[in-house]
């Protein structure tokens, strides 16, 4: 009885690793491959952390590529090419904000250093 308990066990594991493989091979990790917990919801929520991360993760670099522009703009001594991607950058780090994303407080920063590097232009 107690072999069959490991066996069902061991599939158990085997499930969730095919689970893991179907959501993106890209996100695999030793740390979830085994849940620690044992109630059905925070399985869930292991599940959904995964997701969530990977799709927050690449909404903040395209944040961060959109800065990088407004700064390359910004070195080039190019006022108006970097007002209008400014324009652009605030709306897409206001976006993220709202989605919570990053924080509010980070997406006030950054706007506020990036219009202050504008206004410095000559």
């Amino acid at each position: 009885m107690g072999r069959n308990l490991i066996q069902k066990d061991y599939y158990k594991k085997e499930a969730w690793l095919k689970f893991i493989f179907t959501v993106d091979k890209s996100v695999f990790n030793l740390q979830y491959c085994r849940p620690m917990a044992n109630i059905q919801s925070a399985k869930k929520r292991a599940r959904q952390t995964i997701v969530k991360n990977e799709l927050k993760s690449s909404q903040r670099a395209s944040v961060r590529t959109a800065i990088k522009s407004v700064e390359q703009a910004i070195e080039e001594k190019d006022k108006d090419k970097a007002a209008s991607l400014f324009i652009k950058t605030q709306k897409l780090i206001d976006k993220m904000a709202n989605k919570k994303v990053i924080t509010k407080n980070s997406a006030s920063r950054q706007k506020s250093r990036l219009n202050k590097n504008i206004k410095l232009i000559s």
